[in-house]
């Protein structure tokens, strides 16, 4: 699957544009995670466990995503975008969406 964040895909035609599609994860922080985050918010600094835990967010958002492409028959992902927000105080939302169409080698 080619995933493109452009709306066209290098040394390829578009020939068919067959809809949206998009995957969706929700993750919890956990209590620890947020003791730890406030404490960090005391001093500065990167609070590792969240970044590490978005980045999983969005390879499995991605994968997700892929999966549903795949579903709609296509070989390409054109527009990829990332969005993400907060639901409640504890959980973060975070979805990769962009547009399945078919493709072939230009000529």
């Amino acid at each position: 699957m080619i995933i493109t964040t452009t709306e066209n895909v290098a040394n390829h035609e578009i020939i068919e544009v067959l809809g949206t599609t998009f995957g969706v994860v929700v993750r919890a922080r956990g209590i620890g995670g947020d003791i730890m985050a406030s404490l960090k918010g005391l001093v500065g600094g990167e609070v590792k466990q969240y970044t590490q835990m978005i980045e999983d967010a969005r390879r499995q958002a991605v994968d997700r995503m892929v999966q549903n492409a795949h579903a709609m028959g296509g070989d390409a992902i054109v527009m990829m975008r990332f969005d993400s927000g907060d639901i409640g105080n504890n959980m973060s939302e975070i979805v990769a969406y962009g547009t399945v169409v078919r493709t072939r080698p230009a000529s």
